[in-house]
């Protein structure tokens, strides 16, 4: 295994449980000089790829403009190489920040998730559907909804 930190970033302690910062060479689909790209160990469609900042950080939020800017553009190089093998018809790609959001691994990583015809019934929405009753804005009705969403605030307990 390789351990996976940037040798030219400050160094910072990793948790030893984290999965991302000592991944397998042979598990490593493409790199830059501040990122890795690798298929996701639990996929939602074929080709479902991370990225992956070398340097352990735990949100978006936390890295570099650099590091954001590589990130993105080897979410772009993924892309083109997940089009070439898998030719998908569409993508979703995310990042989950916090707990609250969805993150299990603390450490930083983008989802590129290819989409394909009839892998889901109805995919009005898109990422909208981290929320499933606020997913499909279409729907009948939904506007109301919405506009109720724009006013909630979890910090009010009269809600």
């Amino acid at each position: 295994m390789k351990n996976l930190q940037d040798p030219h970033k400050t160094p910072q302690t990793p948790p030893r449980q984290c999965p991302f910062c000592d991944v397998p060479e042979n598990r490593i689909v493409a790199s830059n000089h501040i990122a890795f790209a690798m298929r996701d160990a639990f996929p939602v469609s074929a080709g479902h790829t991370l990225i992956i900042p070398f340097r352990h950080i735990r949100t978006w939020f936390e890295a570099s403009a650099d590091e954001q800017r590589a990130i993105m553009d080897l979410a772009e190089k993924a892309k083109r190489d997940l089009d070439r093998e898998h030719q998908p018809s569409g993508y979703n790609i995310g990042i989950n920040v916090g707990p609250d959001a969805g993150q299990t691994v603390m450490h930083l990583h983008l989802h590129l998730i290819p989409r394909y015809p009839g892998d889901v019934d109805d995919p009005t929405g898109g990422v909208r559907y981290v929320i499933p009753s606020r997913g499909n804005y279409q729907r009948k009705g939904h506007i109301a909804q919405a506009r109720d969403a724009r006013k909630y605030d979890p910090r009010r307990h009269d809600a």
